[in-house]
């Protein structure tokens, strides 16, 4: 079932380079998306995984790991606390736009751990020789603001520089 999370904090973003997780398994596109505990968004979801395991396993609950939902709160990570999250990937790379609709690739350097964007998900549910669970695959994601960095340092923005468009181009003032 398709599902846009709207204006959620993005994580561990690999939205441009596959990467596997610790090195194991496939390397996928990914993110993580946090949102917060008992917010629209959360309910939106689990009514989602709720409807998906009633139709799927006949309402039998599946165990709290093997459901794409998790709570922020069991994770040791910056900006987790209080928040619910979920990690959806795709093997193949998804369509990245900016505010405008207008793609954006990695050079652009729009997207990055913290910053908050809509992603596209869909939650489907499993039941093969590799178990039952809820997954999310990744399906597109639009950046929505920025946000303050999660885990590491972003790149300077324009407003860390002077303008020096009127000054004369003598030497440096290092040189001096």
């Amino acid at each position: 079932m398709k599902v846009v999370l709207k204006n959620v904090r993005l994580s561990y973003e690999h939205l441009f380079e596959k990467h596997a997780f610790n090195g194991e398994g496939e390397a996928t596109y990914q993110g993580t998306f946090l949102f917060e505990k008992n917010g629209d968004t959360h309910k939106q979801v689990a009514k989602v995984i709720k409807s998906l395991i009633d139709e799927k396993f006949k309402g039998k609950a599946l165990p709290a790991d093997k459901i794409c939902l998790r709570d922020g709160d069991e994770k040791d990570a910056e900006g987790y606390e209080g928040m619910m999250f979920i990690g959806a990937k795709s093997k193949r790379r998804v369509p990245t736009v900016g505010r405008d609709k207008a793609p954006v690739d990695a050079d652009d350097g729009v997207f990055y751990s913290g910053c908050y964007v809509n992603a596209v998900i869909d939650l489907w549910a499993q039941d093969n020789k590799f178990g039952k669970r809820i997954n999310a695959s990744l399906m597109g994601v639009q950046f929505v603001k920025d946000g303050e960095s999660l885990g590491g340092a972003t790149v300077a923005g324009m407003d860390d520089f002077e303008d020096y468009s009127d000054e004369p181009e003598d030497a440096p003032s290092w040189a001096a």
